[in-house]
């Protein structure tokens, strides 16, 4: 049934969700709780920004 193409992507979709690289990337060297709380609010308002320019 399914191409090649179309079974990576739906892993790589269903990977990314998982946050498996995201955790490993974060538990690379040790970040300050300030630090990574203003990473996550950097994050947060750019999602938003995209959201609201409707390109999300």
């Amino acid at each position: 049934g399914e191409s090649l193409d179309k079974a990576l992507k739906r892993f790589k979709k269903k990977f990314e969700k998982t946050g498996v690289l995201r955790e490993l990337r974060s538990r690379q060297a040790y970040e300050k709780k300030s630090v990574a709380r203003r990473t996550e609010i950097k994050h947060a308002v750019y999602i938003q920004n995209m959201h609201q320019e409707g390109t999300l």
